[in-house]
Protein backbone atom coordinates (compact mmCIF):
# COMPACT_ATOMS: atom_id res chain seq x y z
CA UNK A 1 0.00 0.00 0.00
CA UNK A 2 1.74 3.50 -1.06
CA UNK A 3 2.05 5.46 1.94
CA UNK A 4 2.02 9.39 -0.35
CA UNK A 5 -1.47 10.40 0.51
CA UNK A 6 -2.79 12.16 -2.79
CA UNK A 7 -6.03 14.61 -2.04
CA UNK A 8 -9.61 14.52 -2.02
CA UNK A 9 -12.88 15.42 -2.67
CA UNK A 10 -15.19 17.64 -5.01
CA UNK A 11 -18.62 19.38 -3.98
CA UNK A 12 -22.06 18.09 -4.70
CA UNK A 13 -25.25 19.68 -4.19
CA UNK A 14 -29.09 19.08 -3.89
CA UNK A 15 -32.18 21.31 -3.88
CA UNK A 16 -33.30 22.58 -0.69
CA UNK A 17 -36.94 21.60 0.57
CA UNK A 18 -38.97 24.57 1.79
CA UNK A 19 -41.48 23.80 4.42
CA UNK A 20 -44.64 25.63 4.84
CA UNK A 21 -47.52 26.01 7.56
CA UNK A 22 -50.63 26.90 8.02
CA UNK A 23 -52.20 29.08 10.89
CA UNK A 24 -55.50 29.11 12.04
CA UNK A 25 -58.22 31.65 12.72
CA UNK A 26 -61.14 31.67 15.47
CA UNK A 27 -64.61 33.26 15.13
CA UNK A 28 -66.14 34.52 17.92
CA UNK A 29 -69.98 34.47 17.82
CA UNK A 30 -72.47 37.05 19.51
CA UNK A 31 -75.89 36.16 21.00
CA UNK A 32 -78.84 37.29 23.39
CA UNK A 33 -77.57 37.07 27.57
CA UNK A 34 -79.60 35.60 30.30
CA UNK A 35 -81.48 38.03 32.19
CA UNK A 36 -79.45 37.56 35.68
CA UNK A 37 -76.39 36.81 34.07
CA UNK A 38 -73.08 38.15 33.42
CA UNK A 39 -71.83 38.02 29.50
CA UNK A 40 -70.04 35.68 28.26
CA UNK A 41 -66.17 37.35 27.85
CA UNK A 42 -64.84 37.63 24.79
CA UNK A 43 -62.07 35.70 23.31
CA UNK A 44 -58.79 38.42 22.02
CA UNK A 45 -56.51 36.61 19.79
CA UNK A 46 -53.89 35.39 20.93
CA UNK A 47 -50.04 36.66 19.91
CA UNK A 48 -48.94 35.45 16.55
CA UNK A 49 -47.06 32.35 16.17
CA UNK A 50 -43.42 32.64 15.43
CA UNK A 51 -42.88 32.13 11.68
CA UNK A 52 -40.81 28.78 11.23
CA UNK A 53 -37.35 29.22 10.18
CA UNK A 54 -37.24 28.36 5.94
CA UNK A 55 -35.11 25.50 5.34
CA UNK A 56 -31.93 26.30 4.09
CA UNK A 57 -30.52 27.47 0.96
CA UNK A 58 -28.01 25.63 -1.73
CA UNK A 59 -26.33 29.22 -1.62
CA UNK A 60 -26.67 29.75 1.71
CA UNK A 61 -25.15 26.32 2.71
CA UNK A 62 -22.66 27.35 0.17
CA UNK A 63 -21.82 30.35 2.16
CA UNK A 64 -21.51 28.28 5.65
CA UNK A 65 -18.30 26.33 3.93
CA UNK A 66 -14.96 27.27 5.88
CA UNK A 67 -12.34 28.96 3.89
CA UNK A 68 -8.80 28.68 4.02
CA UNK A 69 -8.31 31.84 6.36
CA UNK A 70 -10.39 29.92 8.80
CA UNK A 71 -8.02 27.27 8.86
CA UNK A 72 -4.80 29.25 8.58
CA UNK A 73 -2.07 29.49 6.24
CA UNK A 74 -0.69 26.03 6.17
CA UNK A 75 -4.09 24.59 4.58
CA UNK A 76 -5.05 24.92 0.65
CA UNK A 77 -7.60 23.87 -2.04
CA UNK A 78 -7.66 20.24 -2.09
CA UNK A 79 -5.94 18.03 -5.29
CA UNK A 80 -7.40 14.49 -5.01
CA UNK A 81 -8.10 11.80 -3.40
CA UNK A 82 -5.68 10.38 -0.37
CA UNK A 83 -4.83 7.47 -1.02
CA UNK A 84 -5.63 6.02 2.34
CA UNK A 85 -9.07 6.52 1.83
CA UNK A 86 -9.19 3.53 -0.77
CA UNK A 87 -6.47 1.52 0.89
CA UNK A 88 -7.63 1.97 4.15
CA UNK A 89 -11.12 2.94 4.63
CA UNK A 90 -12.61 1.09 2.00
CA UNK A 91 -13.21 -2.34 4.47
CA UNK A 92 -14.84 -5.25 5.87
CA UNK A 93 -15.40 -4.73 9.39
CA UNK A 94 -15.76 -7.97 11.49
CA UNK A 95 -19.24 -6.54 12.63
CA UNK A 96 -21.63 -5.09 11.26
CA UNK A 97 -22.57 -2.28 13.27
CA UNK A 98 -19.15 -1.35 13.07
CA UNK A 99 -18.86 -1.43 9.61
CA UNK A 100 -21.94 0.77 9.38
CA UNK A 101 -19.54 3.21 10.65
CA UNK A 102 -16.69 2.49 8.44
CA UNK A 103 -19.15 2.66 5.42
CA UNK A 104 -20.32 6.13 6.63
CA UNK A 105 -16.73 6.99 6.57
CA UNK A 106 -15.98 5.61 3.44
CA UNK A 107 -18.78 7.67 1.98
CA UNK A 108 -19.05 10.77 3.78
CA UNK A 109 -22.68 10.18 4.28
CA UNK A 110 -23.27 9.45 8.14
CA UNK A 111 -26.41 11.32 7.49
CA UNK A 112 -27.30 8.94 4.47
CA UNK A 113 -27.98 10.23 0.72
CA UNK A 114 -28.62 14.52 1.03
CA UNK A 115 -31.83 15.53 -0.20
CA UNK A 116 -32.22 18.94 1.12
CA UNK A 117 -29.47 22.11 0.21
CA UNK A 118 -25.96 20.01 0.63
CA UNK A 119 -22.44 21.57 0.11
CA UNK A 120 -18.86 20.84 0.20
CA UNK A 121 -15.23 21.62 0.69
CA UNK A 122 -12.39 20.20 1.02
CA UNK A 123 -8.73 20.87 2.04
CA UNK A 124 -4.99 19.64 2.04
CA UNK A 125 -2.29 20.24 4.75
CA UNK A 126 1.23 19.96 2.62
CA UNK A 127 3.07 20.56 6.06
CA UNK A 128 1.10 17.75 7.48
CA UNK A 129 -0.27 15.17 5.14
CA UNK A 130 -3.68 15.91 6.36
CA UNK A 131 -7.31 16.50 4.49
CA UNK A 132 -9.88 17.97 5.80
CA UNK A 133 -13.30 17.94 4.75
CA UNK A 134 -16.23 19.85 5.66
CA UNK A 135 -20.24 19.65 4.53
CA UNK A 136 -23.15 21.89 5.66
CA UNK A 137 -26.35 20.32 4.65
CA UNK A 138 -30.10 20.72 5.36
CA UNK A 139 -31.98 18.55 7.51
CA UNK A 140 -34.63 18.24 9.91
CA UNK A 141 -33.43 18.18 13.69
CA UNK A 142 -35.05 14.83 14.81
CA UNK A 143 -33.28 13.01 12.15
CA UNK A 144 -29.78 14.45 12.89
CA UNK A 145 -30.25 13.66 16.48
CA UNK A 146 -30.66 10.47 15.76
CA UNK A 147 -27.76 9.46 13.94
CA UNK A 148 -25.97 11.78 16.78
CA UNK A 149 -27.29 9.34 19.35
CA UNK A 150 -26.14 6.52 17.17
CA UNK A 151 -22.35 8.02 16.80
CA UNK A 152 -22.92 8.48 20.39
CA UNK A 153 -22.48 4.51 21.17
CA UNK A 154 -19.73 3.67 19.35
CA UNK A 155 -16.64 4.25 21.54
CA UNK A 156 -18.69 1.45 23.63
CA UNK A 157 -19.65 -1.05 20.36
CA UNK A 158 -16.92 -0.09 18.23
CA UNK A 159 -14.22 0.32 20.89
CA UNK A 160 -12.04 -1.69 19.51
CA UNK A 161 -12.59 -4.10 16.57
CA UNK A 162 -10.60 -5.97 13.07
CA UNK A 163 -11.21 -5.18 9.26
CA UNK A 164 -10.05 -6.39 6.55
CA UNK A 165 -8.92 -4.04 3.31
CA UNK A 166 -9.74 -4.55 -0.40
CA UNK A 167 -6.06 -5.76 -0.54
CA UNK A 168 -6.81 -8.51 2.18
CA UNK A 169 -4.40 -5.99 4.64
CA UNK A 170 -6.14 -6.84 8.12
CA UNK A 171 -6.30 -3.32 10.15
CA UNK A 172 -6.89 -3.09 13.53
CA UNK A 173 -9.33 -0.21 14.51
CA UNK A 174 -9.94 2.22 17.73
CA UNK A 175 -12.80 3.99 17.97
CA UNK A 176 -13.10 6.89 21.12
CA UNK A 177 -15.43 9.98 21.83
CA UNK A 178 -13.34 13.08 20.78
CA UNK A 179 -14.23 16.52 22.71
CA UNK A 180 -15.96 19.13 20.78
CA UNK A 181 -17.00 23.01 21.66
CA UNK A 182 -19.85 23.66 22.84
CA UNK A 183 -21.31 25.18 19.98
CA UNK A 184 -24.13 24.40 18.61
CA UNK A 185 -27.29 23.00 19.78
CA UNK A 186 -26.03 18.87 19.70
CA UNK A 187 -22.79 17.43 18.75
CA UNK A 188 -20.51 13.89 18.73
CA UNK A 189 -17.24 13.60 17.93
CA UNK A 190 -15.30 10.73 17.46
CA UNK A 191 -11.50 9.47 16.64
CA UNK A 192 -11.01 6.49 14.56
CA UNK A 193 -6.95 4.97 14.76
CA UNK A 194 -7.06 2.29 11.65
CA UNK A 195 -3.40 0.82 11.94
CA UNK A 196 -2.36 -2.15 9.22
CA UNK A 197 -0.57 -4.83 11.26
CA UNK A 198 1.47 -5.64 7.59
CA UNK A 199 3.04 -1.96 7.08
CA UNK A 200 2.44 -0.65 10.25
CA UNK A 201 0.82 2.70 8.84
CA UNK A 202 -1.66 4.25 11.36
CA UNK A 203 -4.62 6.41 9.95
CA UNK A 204 -6.03 8.74 12.28
CA UNK A 205 -9.15 9.77 11.32
CA UNK A 206 -11.53 12.24 13.63
CA UNK A 207 -15.21 12.65 13.04
CA UNK A 208 -17.37 15.93 13.73
CA UNK A 209 -20.96 16.13 13.56
CA UNK A 210 -22.80 19.27 15.08
CA UNK A 211 -26.33 20.50 14.28
CA UNK A 212 -27.36 23.93 14.21
CA UNK A 213 -31.44 24.21 14.27
CA UNK A 214 -32.41 21.91 11.73
CA UNK A 215 -29.36 21.71 9.94
CA UNK A 216 -25.92 19.69 10.15
CA UNK A 217 -22.42 20.22 10.08
CA UNK A 218 -20.21 17.05 9.10
CA UNK A 219 -16.29 17.60 9.73
CA UNK A 220 -13.54 14.75 8.77
CA UNK A 221 -9.66 15.46 9.58
CA UNK A 222 -7.53 12.68 8.83
CA UNK A 223 -4.05 11.87 8.45
CA UNK A 224 -1.55 9.19 8.40
CA UNK A 225 0.01 9.58 11.73
CA UNK A 226 -1.87 12.28 13.74
CA UNK A 227 -3.89 14.89 12.65
CA UNK A 228 -2.12 18.84 13.43
CA UNK A 229 -3.04 19.56 17.22
CA UNK A 230 -6.66 21.59 17.60
CA UNK A 231 -7.41 21.09 13.85
CA UNK A 232 -10.60 19.38 14.44
CA UNK A 233 -11.97 21.45 17.36
CA UNK A 234 -10.89 24.72 15.95
CA UNK A 235 -12.75 24.17 12.17
CA UNK A 236 -16.26 23.04 14.53
CA UNK A 237 -15.97 26.32 16.15
CA UNK A 238 -15.17 28.21 12.87
CA UNK A 239 -17.92 26.13 10.94
CA UNK A 240 -20.55 26.52 13.55
CA UNK A 241 -19.86 29.99 13.56
CA UNK A 242 -20.21 30.45 9.70
CA UNK A 243 -23.34 28.70 9.82
CA UNK A 244 -25.28 30.74 12.23
CA UNK A 245 -24.20 34.11 10.65
CA UNK A 246 -26.32 32.65 7.49
CA UNK A 247 -29.19 31.97 9.90
CA UNK A 248 -28.68 35.08 11.58
CA UNK A 249 -28.98 36.93 7.97
CA UNK A 250 -31.37 35.31 6.38
CA UNK A 251 -34.13 35.96 9.82
CA UNK A 252 -32.89 39.42 9.36
CA UNK A 253 -33.75 39.97 4.98
CA UNK A 254 -37.08 37.61 5.68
Amino acid sequence: MSRTPARVLAASALGAAVLLTGAACTAGQSGGTLRGTAPAATRQPGPAAAAPAAALTQDQAQAALLTEADLGTAWAPTQGAATWRDGMLKAQADSSECGRLLDALYTEQPFGAPSGAHAVAAYDDGEDEAQLRHQVLALHAQDVDRILTWLRTMPQTCAGFSATTANSDVLDVRVAGLALPNTGDARQGLRLTLTDASYGDTLTLDLATVRVGDDAIVLTTGALGTPPQDTTEQAVQHAVDRLTAVHRKARAQA
